[in-house]
């Protein structure tokens, strides 16, 4: 008897992912594959779009809609906590533009993170804001003690770490971080696109301020999709640096649109530049509700599973890794050491095995539909 997971990869690979017959994906850090059922969702919108007068402005609100509800039930949020938006950067550029910083501020950030959260920090250098790279430990992932340390600080305004970092798998202890924040009036930032759809995250439970997920990795949407997470006490606090025309209460009465009224939105759609892509978001809908029926935590728990063959050839020696494999910091992104990266994944790629070469490593990242079969032929592969 096979079990209900197991029933599900067997679903999704002949239903969603018919290709998985003859090619290997392993690379959901970089790009998540649109599942066919998202693509009808899709292909939907567009063509209603392309026949003259079929849409409707509740059309329009039902997505817009559609989509926050969906992004709030990833992370436990409420709708009105959630903006919509096409990438990650757009959050994280939201996030460092609309928080309280000034000069003599400083702004925490982990060595290493992925450029995205990295430059919208720098840039806040022109309002004399200073962004701290705290150095990584020995092993490469971010050093929770000494980011806790400098936390003591008492010109330390914000913090901004990833969830789980793009180029090791290291998943950041975002409880211990975000309470440790909390405590001293600090803003934890979070960018979540390593993170949500291989992880579970419970906002109500854990400590976050600000967070921005692109859909189009572990979440299966298509680029231009994604969404900012807004504590809900923070959003009348916060103040659009630059805006949309539906950020401002009214707008969604098309009748009314030159009323003008100068208040924003009382929820997170103040942040959001419309227009958006309604079609990408239908699709990011359909993938986070996919995942959503599989479960955020049973998709970690087979994930776990997935990286048994990975564990028992490190355990004897065949592989080396640079991901943490801990309970703790352990996460679906595993980064294999070997002796010519480059001419490693070309050979993955004549087998018709999809990965990443990043920093250095083969990076691979394996989602809710691959099997403990493809995961060990991929390792025989490394360590022959």
């Amino acid at each position: 008897m096979i079990s209900a997971h197991e029933s599900t990869v067997e679903r999704l690979r002949s239903e969603d992912y018919p290709w998985t017959a003859t090619t290997t994906y392993l690379n959901h850090a970089s790009i998540g594959p649109i599942p066919a059922s998202s693509q009808r969702a899709i292909d939907a919108v567009e063509a209603k779009r392309r026949e003259p007068g079929r849409f409707q402005p509740d059309d329009f609100f039902t997505i817009l809609r559609a989509a926050r509800s969906a992004a709030a039930r990833l992370i436990n949020a409420d709708p009105a906590e959630i903006a919509l938006a096409p990438n990650t950067s757009y959050g994280l550029n939201t996030a460092a533009n609309v928080l309280p910083l000034g000069s003599g501020d400083v702004v925490l950030v982990s060595d290493g993170e992925f450029p995205a959260n990295v430059y919208p920090w720098l840039l806040l250098g022109r309002r004399g804001v200073e962004t701290r790279l705290v150095p990584r430990t020995a092993d490469g992932w971010p050093d929770e003690a000494r980011i806790l340390d400098e936390l003591t600080d008492s010109r330390v305004r914000a913090l901004a770490i990833s969830m789980v970092q793009f180029a090791s798998g290291y998943r950041a202890d975002l409880a211990r971080l975000g309470n440790a924040c909390r405590d001293r009036g600090v803003f934890l930032v979070v960018d979540a696109i390593q993170g949500l759809g291989q992880l579970p995250l419970d906002v109500r439970h854990t400590p976050v301020d600000l967070l921005a997920c692109g859909a189009q990795k572990w979440l299966l949407g298509p680029w231009g999709s994604g969404f900012l997470y807004v504590r809900r006490e923070l959003v009348p606090e916060l103040t659009p640096v630059f805006t949309g025309w539906m950020a401002y209460r009214g707008t969604d009465d098309f009748n009314r649109l030159t009323a003008y009224d100068t208040a924003f939105q009382p929820d997170a759609r103040r942040f959001e530049m419309l227009t958006l892509p309604y079609q990408d978001l239908a699709g990011m809908t359909a993938s986070v509700d996919l995942l959503a029926s599989i479960g955020p935590e049973e998709i970690a728990a087979y994930l776990l599973t997935l990286r048994a063959p990975l564990a028992d050839a490190v355990d004897r020696g065949r592989l080396a890794l640079t991901s943490p494999t801990d309970p703790e910091h352990g996460s679906a992104i595993w980064c294999v050491r070997v002796a010519d990266a480059a001419a490693t994944f070309e050979r993955l790629r004549a087998e018709r095995v999809v990965a990443s070469l990043r920093e250095g490593n083969i990076r691979l990242s394996p989602h809710a539909y691959n099997t403990v079969d493809e995961v060990a032929r991929v390792v025989d592969f490394l360590a022959p």
